[in-house]
């Protein structure tokens, strides 16, 4: 796997049907490496490490429904009150990030009505912040400091 715009982290690796898993630490359990799973676990590391969020609260690829349709999102982070404080979408390193990538997760976003949002392919991060008032997201520096 490529070099990520990331910190360097030390991941748990195996060897499954000959196909590379890696270890998630919020999933508990190792699943394919794929060029998109490699990024996911390294925002997965920079949530934990870097930011400083409570693993208790960072859940990893689960369903949401967007227009009556199964859809799955990347990451979210929770507030210890349930409410979604950052979703994330994560695309492989190779997937330019566009207008389509943030249609994507304002989609999402309309069901989940997260705070925050962050798109990355690994290589490019971009951060925003919602203004549900104005109906747009006005781009930050970095991922915001988790605030329970």
């Amino acid at each position: 796997m490529i070099k990520l715009n990331f910190p360097n982290y030390s991941f748990r690796f195996k060897n499954s049907e000959n196909k590379v898993a890696i270890f998630d630490e919020i999933r508990k359990k190792f699943v394919v490496l794929t060029p998109e799973e490699w990024v996911r676990q390294h925002v997965v590391q920079y949530l934990l490490l870097e930011k400083k969020y409570p693993k208790s609260l960072i859940n990893v690829e689960k369903l949401v429904k967007v227009n009556g349709l199964n859809k799955r999102y990347d990451i979210v982070v929770f507030q210890p009150n349930g409410e979604i404080f950052l979703l994330i979408e994560c695309k492989a390193p190779e997937v330019a990030i566009s207008q389509q990538t943030f249609d994507q997760i304002a989609r999402y976003n309309l069901q989940l009505n997260a705070q925050f949002l962050m798109v990355t392919n690994g290589l490019n991060h971009y951060f925003c912040q919602m203004d549900f008032e104005n109906e747009q997201y006005v781009f930050l520096r970095e991922a915001p400091e988790f605030r329970s």
